[in-house]
């Protein structure tokens, strides 16, 4: 039987656009589709209904015994523009990588777990790591998870579960290494006052050195510090709340409180209100100039994500406990946040022994 769904897309310069997909499916795979795009939407609405009373009654009907393919590269495509998935820059980039492979040419029906276990190899012979291979099958099983529903394409999830299973166990995929790197004192004060003598040329005039010591101090990522909105301050409490905080289960609506400690609060409070947002910048240039003021200090193997786990470690050392510091951090997994962080301050407990047997002696 035919049938046809209509899709509203907005594009880039706010207009709307109505795309009408007809088509017609037997044992759960297309025979025929077609699809149309339109400025109104009662247009497309006819249109779709007229060609589904022209294919049931046998007029310009292809033949139904060989089923269109449909690649991986167009699925993703539709997927990508699709008005109802809220997909994510970094996300919509790996997906638009992944289609120009020759992965993104395989038959969405017909792929094969050796498909996409050759995809994962090609991916290492690049110099990718074992974590960013699992985090592309991630996103590839995001979109086939969606096809059904979307779509009504029954695309073939066991392949990509079982090619992810081989890879696990054959280390071509796996989690990301647990990183200890912590910046020193020495190399905290050099990049600040690396960062303050480069203000005066930085783009928009970013108080580079102010972001660093916030990203330190509220254990925020740079991403974060950059949507902090004036109208989301509270300054009884001294605290912030931030918008759509990273979390594996749900990012957008995960809104939170996040107290703003000592001089963060100090920092924050310094900043002009020229803008609805606090630092009303770009994360990609800050996160640029941090990597030349590093660079340029000849300081190796530091992450900007590194400042947030310093952070972190600061209120460990001051005596604060997991659970408060995961009102800090964001964490709801108080495990996960234990088992990053515990590794990388056992010196700070040899003081604190060291300071405990002085008082006693």
């Amino acid at each position: 039987m035919a049938f046809y769904n209509l899709e509203k897309r907005k594009k880039a310069d706010g207009t709307l656009r109505y795309r009408c997909v007809v088509g017609i499916k037997e044992k759960g795979a297309y025979t025929h589709r077609e699809s149309k795009t339109f400025s109104r939407e009662s247009i497309a609405k006819a249109w779709g209904a007229r060609r589904v009373l022209e294919l049931e009654a046998g007029i310009a009907n292809p033949a139904p015994s060989k089923p269109v393919k449909k690649t991986i590269a167009s699925l993703i495509s539709d997927y990508l523009e699709n008005p109802t998935v809220n997909v994510s820059r970094p996300k919509g980039a790996t997906l638009r990588m992944i289609a120009r492979t020759d992965l993104g040419g395989c038959d969405v029906l017909k792929v094969t777990p050796r498909d996409f276990i050759d995809f994962g190899r090609s991916l290492t012979q690049r110099g990718c790591v074992g974590s960013t291979v699992s985090v592309y099958i991630a996103c590839l099983i995001s979109v086939f998870n969606n096809a059904d529903t979307l779509f009504g394409i029954k695309a073939n999830l066991a392949a990509i579960r079982e090619a992810r299973a081989y890879m696990n166990r054959a280390g071509i995929a796996g989690p990301s290494a647990k990183r200890t790197r912590r910046p020193t004192s020495e190399e905290v004060s050099l990049l600040f006052d690396e960062l303050k003598r480069r203000e005066p040329k930085a783009v928009s005039g970013i108080p580079l050195s102010d972001i660093f010591m916030f990203s330190i101090l509220s254990c925020m990522r740079v991403g974060e510090i950059c949507r902090l909105k004036w109208e989301d301050v509270d300054y009884r409490s001294k605290s912030v709340v931030v918008r759509d905080r990273k979390d594996p289960r749900k990012k957008i609506g995960n809104h939170m409180i996040v107290p703003l400690l000592g001089r963060a609060w100090d920092i924050l409070e310094a900043q002009k209100k020229t803008n609805e947002y606090i630092f009303p910048y770009r994360s990609t240039n800050v996160s640029f100039v941090f990597g030349m003021a590093k660079k340029a200090l000849g300081i190796k193997d530091l992450h900007y994500h590194d400042l947030r786990r310093e952070g972190a470690s600061r209120l460990f050392e001051m005596g604060f406990s997991v659970e408060e510091v995961a009102q800090v951090t964001g964490h709801k997994n108080l495990q996960t946040l234990w088992t990053v962080y515990r590794e990388i301050y056992p010196q700070t407990l040899h003081d604190r022994f060291a300071e405990l047997a002085a008082r006693k002696s």
